[in-house]
């Protein structure tokens, strides 16, 4: 534990008012929000420092935790290949590098390797670095790519000539980092950001060769609570500009052999009206909660005849099952659909005789379709892994029922045995009744004897569903004796839409309550105890993490929240924040009075009393885009003066990074390795 002599930073206070609906409030640390101040980087810093100084005492077991996963992993380790358009592409690491080296062979795996980008060679010099968006033309020739250095994920987007070798001079700026080409393999088209916001706004049009202030503005989405984005149909005949917000969608298109042409809109936006194209033939193919379809269905309408009125069922909506996505082919339709919490792949041929599901045994998987882009083939690649069972990618004959695994992840060190591990599916009740899975998986062993240290994840928003992956990294907690759980709570889409929509705007606080219950829950069947139970949350799971410290501080030992959004109405309220105005739908609009009281009522800032808290660790990074850097800055502030008893509170900041951390996969696991070394500490766990 931390020498009692090292005294944490007091942050000054600078009461600031803050007036809506006729209500104040007074912020005595809204002078965090300025990232230029100096004094506020020198807060930051003085937190920083005092994390370094407190945990001295783990630092050599953190060296020996990033040893011990980095040795797990296999680093001159490359993707399987994948076909596309007479290449197979390949992403591959060598020893000792942090970052891919993406490459491709023309025809044959055994023709010479052509490296497109060494990303080890392209962030020399940075900090942070990230490629991402590569995009290539139909001809082969040219390859668009998106770089951010910073990480607020602005990306400059810049092109390659693969003939050559040469990078053209032309970078466009501020984007998403996403494009795709037309057919004429000279026209580039790509989403771009506002300058203050960061809401991805604007498609623009960009001709090979010209200079980018001549790129033309090809469509301006003026409603602020919607995301452009642009692609191309995996037919290749159609580029398609997608609108998007939480509750609604609107998509245009036009042919992509005639980028100059105007986009035409497929159906207009209705509240409400959720929907997405994939192009077969004569005909689109629509995934839409149409006609009050909660969980979605399947319809189809002809190229000529888009608006929603020609929309035809193809597969009905069912109550019980949730329609996720689906992969065409040439002779198949394969729809990804999840039951009962669990993924199921469906497959149907178009003769319309001999449909069937792939067989999966397990309760704690997760099996998801992968990089599928051949149109005119039999064979699915699909990806499976379980919380015990590393990620394989399988290729599966959709004719003949022949798998094949392609590739099962490598877990080095010669000690990992899946069948060392038990995984476990069980239902909690919640309050209201609501019976709410929770995952989990630990060694062979373990006993219920309440003394087991248990590690409780949780996400809960946006309808993101927490599935059951595989974690190299998280050996050294199971090894240590950690059980590690996944609860399944609402306001995310893991049970069906209805899940979800339980779980936002005014249900929003059954996420909290819901993660409380299951907490309880594993205390009562005596999978652990408040002594040794933790919990750990990102992001808006870090909202979570801060809410259930708030409403049921006593039934944690410790809590880790990473880039946790904790001031929500602040946040919400400011519009020149990025992602504000285009989450009212998830969270509410707190310029209407009932959503300000209820976020009020359960923002984790506002929320602070004086009372004891769990030991915590709060990371976030200074560029984060996401949830600014200032949300657990000041968190943590308010903690320190509040919280009424003498556990550890820990604020660090990643000065270089934002929203993901670090870039490097090497960087990355030295962040989880603190984390872990936190939890282990309060566990008296020292090697």
């Amino acid at each position: 534990m931390p020498k009692s002599s090292i005294k944490p930073p007091v942050a000054k206070i600078i009461p600031h008012t803050l007036e809506k609906h006729a209500h104040t409030r007074i912020d005595n640390y809204y002078w965090m929000n300025k990232r230029e101040n100096p004094e506020v980087i020198d807060y930051l810093n003085q937190e920083n420092e005092y994390y370094s100084e407190s945990t001295a005492h783990t630092k050599e077991f953190q060296k020996d935790l990033f040893e011990e996963m980095k040795a797990r992993i296999k680093e001159d380790d490359e993707s399987v290949p994948y076909f596309y358009n007479g290449y197979y592409y390949i992403t591959r690491f060598e020893k000792g590098k942090d970052y891919p080296i993406h490459s491709r062979k023309k025809g044959s795996l055994d023709a010479k390797e052509e490296i497109l980008f060494d990303c080890n060679e392209m962030a020399k010099g940075y900090t942070y670095f990230n490629l991402a968006g590569l995009s290539i033309s139909e001809d082969n020739t040219m390859a668009a790519f998106g770089i951010d250095t910073v990480s607020r994920r602005q990306y400059t987007i810049q092109v390659k000539n693969l003939v050559s070798g040469e990078i053209l001079p032309v970078k466009l700026e501020n984007t998403t980092g996403g494009s795709t080409w037309s057919s004429d393999n000279k026209t580039l088209f790509y989403s771009r950001k506002d300058e203050v916001t960061l809401r991805a706004d604007k498609i623009y049009k960009h001709k090979i060769g010209t200079a980018a202030d001549n790129d033309r503005l090809v469509y301006f989405e003026k409603d602020e609570t919607f995301d452009v984005s642009v692609y191309k149909s995996k037919s290749k005949k159609y580029l398609i500009i997608n609108s998007s917000s939480t509750m609604t969608t609107e998509f245009q298109t036009v042919l992509s052999a005639t980028p100059d042409a105007k986009f035409k809109v497929f159906q207009k936006r209705t509240r409400g009206l959720e929907y997405s194209i994939s192009h077969f033939g004569e005909h689109f193919y629509i995934l839409t909660n149409k006609d009050k379809a909660t969980n979605f269905k399947l319809m189809k309408t002809p190229e000529i005849a888009t608006s929603k009125e020609n929309w035809v069922d193809v597969i009905a909506h069912r109550e019980d099952v949730l329609l996720e996505d689906i992969d065409i082919f040439k002779d198949y339709l394969v729809v990804s659909e999840r039951f009962n919490g669990l993924n199921t792949i469906r497959i149907m041929p178009w003769s319309g005789k001999g449909e069937y599901y792939l067989p999966f045994g397990s309760e704690t998987y997760m099996a998801y379709t992968t990089t599928n882009l051949d149109f005119d083939t039999e064979i699915l690649r699909y990806g499976y892994q379980s919380l015990a069972t590393p990620a394989s990618v399988i290729d599966f004959n959709m004719k003949t029922k022949e798998k094949t695994v392609l590739k099962e992840h490598e877990v080095l060190g010669g000690k990992f045995n899946k069948e060392n591990y038990i995984e476990e599916r069980i239902w909690a009740t919640a309050k209201d009744g609501t019976k709410i899975p929770i995952s989990m998986v630990y060694r062979k062993g373990i006993k219920k004897d309440a003394k087991n240290p248990l590690l409780l994840y949780a996400y809960g928003s946006y309808g993101v569903t927490m599935d059951c992956h595989f974690s190299s990294v998280r050996l050294s907690l199971l090894d240590r004796g950690f059980i590690y759980a996944i609860a399944h709570i609402r306001g995310g889409e893991d049970l069906g839409r209805e899940w979800y929509e339980t779980g936002k705007l005014l249900k929003k606080k059954n996420t909290f309550t819901d993660f409380i219950d299951c907490s309880q829950f594993v205390i009562d069947q005596k999978y652990t105890s408040a002594q040794h139970l933790y919990a750990e949350g990102g992001s808006a799971g870090g909202l979570l993490m801060g809410a259930v410290i708030n409403m049921a501080p006593n039934l944690y030992n410790g809590v880790v929240a990473q880039v946790p959004f904790v001031d929500v109405v602040t946040t919400m309220l400011d519009e020149t924040i990025p992602l504000t105005t285009g989450e009212y739908d998830e969270w509410g609009n707190p310029n209407r009075k009932k959503y300000y009281n209820y976020m009020l009522s359960y923002s984790p800032y506002d929320n602070i009393v004086a009372q004891d808290y769990p030991n915590l660790y709060i990371s976030t990074g200074l560029h984060d885009s996401q949830v600014q850097y200032w949300e657990p800055a000041k968190w943590v502030a308010k903690l320190r003066v509040l919280k009424t008893n003498n556990k550890q509170l820990y604020l660090d900041t990643n000065m270089e990074a934002g929203h993901g951390g670090a870039s490097g996969r090497f960087e990355a696991i030295k962040e989880i390795a603190k984390e872990y070394s936190f939890l282990l500490d309060l566990e008296g766990i020292k090697r």
